[in-house]
């Protein structure tokens, strides 16, 4: 079976025809070409799924903690010995340039997975309050529905913390991409997960998404996505009092406050909003400058955005590649054209590839904060910069906003901290600190319900008991 083509699912520990004689393409969103596809998954085959995921969990949540772990770090062994291939994968299913999918889309899953398998080697001891021994236990049969823009570590994330926890995983991955989480089901196979434990049924949302997230044996459901969808989802799981985790949109602010490096901040900013072509959740999207330094940050945004050389991901020197499909390129045009601020960079005329779902990185000044441009996650290149008075004023603008996954602050470090404080948001980020694979992800409001990665993450798939003696 090669990586590109599929045409069983995962299900108890061994590779099974699906239901259903369709298939999903897959597309390189860079040549427009199909070269690959994977069984369109149906009802029935969720079913099974289940079937397997909950006769494999009393096994799975009584083993030790130290083979638990010792299984995780097989797991980790097995798919590490992949990473080239995942990386090749993501940039021919999603078009990562090659350099980022090694370091990201390869790297970060791999660093999540040996993390959850320390931690099921040694888990927290119980906590005694009172005459009550507390325990933690294994939530059950999970759900995973993971989104297209971060294929292996949102899978990883969700899967490595089911698995450490003591829970058994059903994991639908994006019908956009869905042939790197192929790669971890092989890498669960070879390193002898116990069957069962882990089952990969690949489809659309609307059918085995909505049949894992209506399901009465799945204790519950962990998606990454839209807001939408996972609106869509919690009245799935509400139905049956199921408990939910959620990972939804953002729409983040980077704050540059008057006393800020400008040039520091403005080109790590670009560089954080154009990450994987602007498909990322957590992207600094809303850039909001002192008026003192704002001239400068439009003239530097500007020049750096036209510095981005656009093309073919496993070309060394493209740093921005295709959008994932012609349907999120028309979405982001679509944003574009109806934008009425100045546009500085980029936009709808800009020179790019004859092939490939491109589009050119954007820089937007003088955004109005409650246009469009500024309210909705465009999920693309386009980067807004707003212009603030004050730390108060800048304050009021991040926070406009139905949602908080993330930001930065940027000035002088006291200063930035006590607005970094004051932000509705899950995480931010200050004077350019590093992403903390280790450390609670997930958003305030519309952004989401729930944590991931870390002691965090590992409790969302955990039920809590009191025992009196």
């Amino acid at each position: 079976m090669t990586s590109e083509f599929r045409d069983q699912l995962y299900i108890g520990g061994q590779w099974v025809p699906p239901e259903s004689a369709e298939r999903i393409e897959v597309e390189n969103p860079y040549t427009e070409k199909v070269f690959g596809h994977v069984p369109a998954g149906t009802a029935e085959d969720v079913n099974l799924a289940v079937s397997a995921a909950r006769q494999a969990f009393e096994g799975w949540a009584a083993t030790p903690a130290g083979e638990r772990g010792a299984a995780l770090g097989r797991l980790h062994q097995a798919l590490a010995a992949r990473a080239g291939e995942i990386a090749e994968t993501v940039g021919r299913e999603l078009g990562t340039p090659l350099k980022i999918a090694k370091a990201v889309q390869a790297g970060l899953p791999l660093t999540v997975l040996s993390g959850y398998a320390e931690m099921a080697a040694r888990p927290e001891p119980d906590e005694t309050i009172g005459n009550s021994l507390v325990v933690h236990e294994p939530a059950g049969v999970v759900g995973a529905i993971t989104p297209w823009n971060y294929p292996l570590h949102q899978v990883v994330a969700k899967v490595a913390g089911a698995l450490a926890a003591g829970c058994t995983v059903v994991l639908k991955p994006s019908e956009l991409t869905p042939l790197v989480a192929c790669l971890l089901a092989d890498a669960a196979h070879e390193s002898g997960l116990p069957a069962g434990v882990l089952n990969l049924v690949t489809g659309t949302g609307q059918v085995v998404g909505a049949s894992i997230a209506g399901h009465p044996d799945v204790d519950l459901v962990s998606f990454t996505g839209s807001t939408a969808t996972g609106r869509a989802i919690s009245h799935a799981a509400a139905d049956r009092i199921a408990k939910v985790s959620l990972e939804l949109g953002g729409k983040s602010a980077n704050v540059i406050l008057a006393d800020a490096d400008v040039v520091k901040a403005v080109k790590v900013g670009v560089g954080n909003a154009f990450l994987n072509s602007g498909q990322t959740c957590t992207a600094w999207t809303r850039m909001l400058v002192h008026r003192d330094l704002y001239d400068e940050a439009v003239e530097l945004a500007a020049k750096t955005a036209a510095g981005y050389t656009v093309g073919d991901p496993f070309d060394p020197a493209t740093r921005l590649g295709p959008l994932v499909s012609a349907a999120q390129q028309d979405r982001v045009r679509g944003f574009i054209s109806r934008a009425t601020a100045r546009l500085v960079a980029g936009g709808l005329d800009a020179p790019l590839p004859a092939t490939g779902h491109f589009v050119a990185p954007t820089v937007f000044a003088d955004v109005d904060p409650d246009s469009e441009l500024a309210q909705e996650e465009i999920f693309g290149p386009v980067l807004s910069i707003i212009p603030f008075d004050d730390d108060d004023h800048a304050v009021a603008i991040a926070n406009n906003s139905k949602y908080g996954l993330a930001g930065a602050v940027w000035g002088s470090d006291e200063r930035a901290l006590a607005v970094a404080r004051r932000l509705r948001t899950g995480a931010v980020d200050v004077n350019g600190g590093s992403f903390n694979p280790f450390a609670p992800f997930g958003g305030y409001k519309q952004s989401g319900v729930g944590r991931e990665l870390g002691a965090y993450g590992l409790a969302e798939f955990q039920q809590v008991k009191a025992i009196q003696r």
